[in-house]
């Protein structure tokens, strides 16, 4: 068993409630895989013949993908680099991007993880499509005149499952452990008795088997690596979702009990299909189950299905903070459903734009068949960048001696080149879609992240120094009382709605705070170091409060913490002043036209800073200003 460090455990009993936790909202994903994977690599994209030569290799590359790919990679390596406890390609891109600010290639380690977070919303919109209606379409499996109620009653569950959303799932949160437990026995129980029947199945653990299928059928060996990868698919939510849970108890659950619930089902769909043939082809999951047994068996896996769907939509909520927080995305509307849990959070367009991508899917793609045509090229795309950046991880941050890197690295590359090239045959069949999607997401991430950049340098080209505005305009105008914040996205210069102020009020507060707000390349940021103030004279004062990815900017709470600028800060006796630019488009160096109209249309519908920074409704004036980029 690999090493498995201590993670945010309470003794051993708290242990065991993180670890039966990351049963229920982790693993749900790779989980529910059995329920369409095995199937796919006989009768999907590239259908192979249910041999024993086929079904001993298939299931050997299951398993042995399994413990390169989830427990060598993920659980023994890549969870290792942690951003202070957070995982996911935007943890890890603001980890390595610490270490790596002066090197040349650090740009294309940060495109690296953009598009790999891209990819993931791809992926994201087809997961609970994939899931539920595999689930589903086990009804066809109970009786065939159950095979027209399939898509209705996919798409009901959909709509009620995203409908819960806005109340958040602390309460529903609580049963997902218990019942994946219930499900992942009784998937290992169903194979076990499979197993029981055909023994010589066991034996397709050996990695002969798996070199046997390359060596006598090596071109749809690797065409159904394909679908095989659907097996491991959710590997990555180990990584993204470790803060919830820690690394420790991860790793148990993964090892002690999903791997072996999920081989012996795997093992035993195989065995089903030595003894049974193609007779059993349709759906050999449901047919492990007696017929008696199989309604309760759908119901089952349809509430498997709808919590792997439930933490795919968690983690899309937490990566689009995460992506508004490093400025790759506009200011949204986030309301927390949890008083005591910071991280479950809700974003109301994201989870709107969501349900009518997914529903769309099942209506257009109709079959888990057809929609696992569209599923894994996300994925393994996902994987191998992960890849990319663990080798800079392990030579750069690590410092591993090359002879030690090298060959891990290499076995990790052809694993998921192999893969990814594999999936890559499914394009025109559906693979296009998340290509797609991952193309527009990439777009929308780099364009917000560009035109912010260029936004604030023709800001900072306009702006006076503070100094010399001090000097001209302190004496001569018109002091009042009260503290007057001006929120300001650059550390220096004088903020426009300072100067506009001053312009059509001719007033100045005795109390002039120039705020910025950072959010730093760490998940957390200590409290009681949330903010730096300097004094710039006669009343004027810059602050700086710092925030983590991970965290809510919340402005009036950190000011009432703040002392050494004059008397404690009210909020009745302070006024916020915001500037919100009008963008013109203009053929300066940046970016293209169409880019900068498409950053103009996202900063007009970001949520407005007062909403984003929780300021009092009552207590904002906001004025405007044109910025040509």
């Amino acid at each position: 068993m690999p090493d498995l460090p201590a993670g945010p455990s309470e003794g051993r009993s708290g242990l065991t409630k993180l670890a039966v936790g990351a049963v229920g909202v982790v693993f749900g994903d790779i989980g529910t895989s059995p329920l369409y994977a095995f199937r796919e690599t006989f009768s999907g994209h590239h259908a192979l013949a249910v041999d024993p030569l086929h079904i001993m290799g298939v299931i050997s590359l299951i398993f042995w993908s399994m413990m390169i790919v989830v427990t060598f990679k993920y659980v023994a390596i890549i969870m290792r680099a942690d951003n202070r406890g957070e995982g996911g390609s935007l943890a890890l891109l603001a980890l390595v991007s610490g270490r790596t600010k002066t090197r040349r290639w650090s740009q294309g380690i940060a495109m690296l993880a953009v598009f790999a977070t891209a990819l993931f919303f791809g992926d994201s919109m087809i997961t609970p499509a994939v899931s539920v209606v595999s689930a589903v379409e086990g009804l066809s499996v109970v009786s065939p005149t159950f095979g027209a109620l399939v898509l209705p009653a996919a798409v009901v569950v959909l709509l009620c499952l995203f409908s819960i959303q806005r109340n958040g799932t602390a309460r529903v949160g609580y049963y997902f452990g218990p019942v994946m437990l219930l499900y992942f026995a009784t998937i290992a129980v169903l194979g076990v008795f499979s197993i029981v029947k055909t023994p010589f199945v066991l034996l397709a653990l050996s990695p002969h088997y798996a070199v046997a299928f390359f060596v006598r059928d090596p071109v749809r060996a690797f065409l159904a690596l394909g679908s095989v990868v659907l097996a491991v698919a959710g590997a990555e939510a180990l990584y993204s979702d470790m803060g919830h849970f820690g690394r420790r108890p991860i790793g148990i659950s993964w090892l002690f009990f999903v791997l072996p619930a999920l081989m012996l089902n795997y093992m035993g769909q195989g065995a089903l299909l030595l003894r049974e043939g193609m007779s059993v082809l349709h759906n050999p999951f449901y047919e492990l189950a007696p017929d008696r047994l199989q309604l309760p068996l759908v119901l089952l896996a349809t509430a498997a299905a709808v919590i792997a769907s439930q933490a795919v939509i968690s983690g899309v909520f937490s990566v689009t903070q995460q992506a508004i927080q490093l400025g790759f995305m506009p200011r949204l509307r986030i309301e927390h459903t949890s008083a005591v849990t910071v991280g479950q959070i809700y974003i109301p367009v994201v989870n709107w734009l969501l349900v009518t991508m997914v529903i769309l899917l099942v209506i257009f793609f109709r079959t888990s068949s057809n929609l696992t045509n569209a599923y894994g090229i996300a994925v393994t795309g996902a994987m191998l960048i992960d890849t990319c950046m663990l080798g800079i991880v392990l030579t750069r941050l690590w410092h591993w001696p090359k002879i030690a890197a090298l060959p891990l690295l290499a076995l990790f590359f052809v694993v998921d080149g192999a893969y990814f090239t594999a999936n890559l045959t499914k394009v025109p069949s559906g693979g296009w879609f998340p290509l797609l999607v991952g193309l527009v997401m990439f777009t929308i991430l780099t364009t917000w992240s560009k035109g912010r950049e260029l936004m604030v340098d023709r800001m900072r080209e306009a702006a006076m120094p503070m100094r010399v505005f001090i000097g001209s305009a302190a004496g001569s105008a018109s002091r009042v009382p009260g503290t007057a914040v001006f929120m300001t996205s650059s550390a220096d210069g004088v903020p426009h709605a300072l100067l506009h102020n001053l312009k059509h009020n001719k007033i100045l507060h005795e109390r002039v705070i120039l705020l910025t707000v950072k959010i730093v390349d760490r998940p957390y940021w200590p409290e009681d170091d949330r903010s730096t103030l300097e004094s710039l004279g006669e009343g004027f004062h810059r602050m700086v409060l710092r925030y983590g990815f991970m965290e809510e900017p919340d402005v009036p709470a950190a000011l009432r913490l703040v002392s050494g600028c004059g008397a404690a800060f009210k909020m009745m006796d302070t006024s916020f002043f915001l500037s919100r630019q009008t963008l013109l488009a203009a053929d300066r160096p940046g970016m293209m036209i169409w880019r900068e109209k498409l950053f103009a249309w996202m900063l007009r519908n970001a949520e407005s800073a007062m909403e984003f920074f929780r300021l009092p409704t009552n207590r904002v004036v906001e004025l405007g200003s044109q910025v040509e980029i």
